[in-house]
């Protein structure tokens, strides 16, 4: 399996270089780093090809596992995916990624799902943000701004607890849960920029923090995945902290730090959040490079959902300075190779842990799109990092 895996990425790496040498008066790069760009998109090509050329028939997911909301294509499965796709499309400069993003966005007219105020349809909306931009169409703006000024005329004041009394209003028309922190601030946030309105970067401002005083340990440096994880205790006594839901939170800090103006106030915050996460994170990583779907605990199988949302947020990390690259860099490297691990021949990623809201079993035939968004989001930092800097030899003696 590992043999055909490579073939099959040296046999992409041709057309993933093309694009890459195209520009004859960029400087020459190191080898090395020529090489370790050209094997991550490679990978991320033959795994970004397999989801597309299986986006009209979800048959592969049990009908059991939440097939109904995998195919509904303004949710946040799919959004996921298209996330990284996008980010996928900025690294590899292959014009066929941003054509099928565009026609995504075409038939779905740029709009969103009946949920009004739910995260989880706002997810979408960072892909329409990456489309206008692309294409500098400010008409494709036109449905977000419409739901976004909507909640801005009448904010959410309920209670961001989890379990409320019958009848009482859902949390989940605010960011109640880890989760939400990656589907709507990053798309909040890159509409203000694109816009250049500053109440949706202060809406998403205000409700992040608000979710973070809640659901953050200040002891772990974790999220707990919603309020009803803050007292709850494994069998072993542990907090529990889920992989993927902090992936999610991790992995949008990266996506709002990008987007953030650098003299915003609240900039230093985000830095010092991710930061903290990011020390956490990597005393957790497993032997084998996977992290495990309950952080504070062992995991025997791999799992690539919270793996590739990790790896993504320390490369990009590592890439924009804010982490030193001697200490991260040994875990980003050992992730992504896990993370290839986990790509049969064909291009189809496993292992991915289902949809749920907190730790679970997985299986390596086990796959999702916002896995594969996951994945996409690593490759392309990882085809970013400058070349590792070789080991020094201990002297004997």
């Amino acid at each position: 399996m590992m043999l055909r895996r490579l073939l099959g990425a040296l046999l992409a790496t041709a057309a993933v270089l093309a694009p890459l040498s195209a520009g004859a008066a960029t400087p020459a790069k190191p080898v090395a780093a020529v090489k370790a760009q050209a094997q991550a998109l490679a990978v991320g090509a033959q795994v970004a090809d397999w989801q597309l050329s299986h986006l009209d028939n979800f048959d592969y997911i049990p009908a059991s596992q939440f097939r109904r909301d995998t195919e509904a294509p303004r949710d946040w499965i799919q959004a996921a995916f298209y996330i990284g796709l996008a980010a996928f499309t900025d690294a590899a400069k292959q014009p066929k990624y941003a054509e099928a993003i565009l026609a995504h966005g075409q038939a779905e007219g740029w709009g969103f799902d009946a949920r009004p105020r739910h995260a989880d349809a706002d997810a979408t909306g960072a892909v329409w943000v990456w489309a206008a931009a692309r294409t500098h169409d400010p008409a494709k703006l036109v449905p977000i701004r419409a739901r976004f000024d909507a909640v801005l005329a009448a904010p959410s004041t309920v209670s961001l607890a989890f379990e409320t009394p019958p009848g009482a209003p859902s949390c989940q028309t605010r960011w109640c849960w880890s989760d939400a922190l990656f589907m709507a601030p990053p798309a909040w946030i890159a509409l203000s920029k694109q816009t250049g309105d500053p109440r949706y970067l202060a809406q998403a401002d205000r409700e992040y923090w608000a979710t973070s005083d809640y659901l953050y340990d200040p002891t772990d440096h974790l999220y707990f995945r919603d309020s009803r994880f803050i007292t709850k205790r494994s069998e072993a006594g542990q907090k529990i902290f889920w992989g993927r839901g902090n992936g999610w939170v991790f992995a949008g800090l990266a996506r709002i730090l990008g987007d953030l103006p650098k003299d915003h106030p609240s900039r230093p915050r985000y830095e010092a959040q991710f930061k903290q996460m990011a020390a956490k994170i990597v005393t957790l990583q497993g032997e084998r490079g996977y992290w495990p779907v309950s952080l504070l605990e062992p995991q025997a199988t791999p799992e690539t959902s919270g793996t590739g949302f990790f790896v993504y947020g320390l490369a990009w990390g590592v890439n924009h300075g804010l982490l030193p690259a001697a200490r991260y860099r040994p875990a980003v490297d050992r992730g992504w190779a896990a993370l290839t691990a986990a790509v049969e021949s064909d291009g189809r990623l496993g292992w991915v842990q289902r949809v749920g809201a907190a730790p679970d079993q997985v299986g390596p035939d086990d796959t999702q799109l916002y896995g594969v968004g996951a994945f996409l989001l690593a490759a392309s930092e990882v085809s970013r990092l400058p070349p590792a800097r070789p080991s020094r030899a201990r002297r004997p003696g």
